[in-house]
């Protein structure tokens, strides 16, 4: 799909909030309303740009999470397919480097994350397993950082919750006649989730579509506490995740690139930082589950 530079302007806005309005981002863009709705719905229909809520980990009681780097025996393809279909593996990629596979897992609690981890490393085709089990998350795109100050009222908050994880833009009309309730009423207690932090709605963009088709996955050694040294690599511009963790590293993350130049000028910025002792990176070569919608369905 060809994009221009205004489909790039309005996936960058959705990006911000997923649910603003046709208005404002037609203002944003310089189009008539009309106009934007249509690249809007192009732009979800191609499959460029997804629109979902994603909650705060603590709704859904997922407050255990690990990043694990995986070798196989044979090909790599079937395995990274059949962790895909862990409902508890929200990201899994093909990647270079020592280890064929990278995925993150998220669960409720560390005997699951344990259990998971233990159900990966008993697959057919699985080599090794190696985690690096999350301590902090110091910068993600899609997480909530700080806690919810209200909480799931009923079974119609966990309704309204669990439709708009399936698409965030869902009208508050359409929403309504989901869940038996007034457009108001939906339309009141969305505001009151979204606002309480409960979750919040954001475009997933291929990062190929902005221009920034490099993934490069890293982990960090560093000598002494890690928390300075994670803040310094947090605000370099082309990191786009990173998290505090315990096992062979300190600190695993991701950096997402317009060129392998910018990757390697974003690598060479971490080994320059005098805490780092060792940097070990690999490139994401193919997406195969990117799906932060985690929570429950209702019946």
């Amino acid at each position: 799909m060809d994009l221009d530079e205004t489909d790039l302007a309005i996936a960058r806005g959705l990006q911000t909030d997923g649910r603003l309005t046709y208005e404002t981002l037609a203002q944003q863009v310089g189009l008539s309303r009309p106009a934007t709705r249509m690249r809007v719905q192009r732009l979800q229909e191609s499959g460029a740009v997804r629109i979902v809520a994603i909650a705060h980990p603590a709704v859904h009681r997922l407050t255990a999470s690990a990043h694990l780097a995986i070798d196989t025996e044979g090909a790599s393809a079937p395995v990274a397919r059949e962790i895909a279909a862990l409902p508890q593996a929200p990201f899994v990629t093909l990647t270079s480097g020592r280890r064929s596979i990278m995925t993150e897992l998220r669960t409720a609690g560390f005997g699951e994350l344990e259990r998971t981890i233990e159900h990966i490393r008993a697959m057919e085709g699985v080599r090794t397993v190696d985690p690096l089990v999350a301590t902090r998350h110091v910068k993600d795109p899609y997480l909530l950082a700080e806690e919810p100050t209200v909480a799931l009222q009923d079974e119609v908050d966990e309704r309204i919750l669990a439709e708009l994880e399936e698409d965030g833009r869902l009208p508050f009309a359409e929403l309504a006649g989901r869940v038996g309730l007034s457009a108001g009423a939906t339309r009141s207690r969305t505001l009151r989730l979204l606002e309480g932090g409960v979750a919040k709605v954001v475009a997933l963009v291929r990062p190929d579509v902005l221009g920034m088709g490099y993934l490069c996955g890293f982990s960090l050694r560093v000598a002494g506490a890690a928390a300075q040294v994670a803040e310094r690599v947090a605000g370099l511009s082309r990191v786009t995740f990173l998290s505090t963790c315990l096992g062979r590293a300190e600190l695993v993350g991701t950096i997402t690139a317009e060129s392998f130049a910018a990757v390697r000028a974003t690598l060479e910025e971490m080994r320059e930082l005098p805490q780092v002792r060792e940097v070990e990176s690999w490139l994401h070569l193919e997406l195969i589950k990117e799906q932060y919608n985690m929570g429950p369905r209702p019946a």
